[in-house]
């Protein structure tokens, strides 16, 4: 019991008989451009996100575990 093509058919015609032909171009217009800038913000989250994973990555420098402040090796008192 789905939607066949015959229903799709007459609900784009009723539709189109709504709004028209030059109204539902704005509309798709502006959805596309809506969905465009979602993907985009979603890109951009991911990037962000990326930056931050790798900035949190622990490098070379020799790591004090007692207050957490970064110094050189041969800072560190024997």
């Amino acid at each position: 019991m789905g939607i066949g093509m015959k229903e799709l058919l007459i609900i784009l015609l009723v539709v189109l008989l709504v709004f028209g032909a030059k109204k539902l171009r704005t509309i798709g217009s502006d959805l596309g451009s809506a969905v465009r800038g979602f993907k985009q913000s979603m890109s951009e989250g991911e990037d962000e996100g990326r930056k931050q994973l790798k900035s949190d990555q622990p490098d070379a420098e020799f790591t004090d575990k007692s207050d957490g402040q970064k110094s050189d090796k041969k800072d560190r008192v024997a």
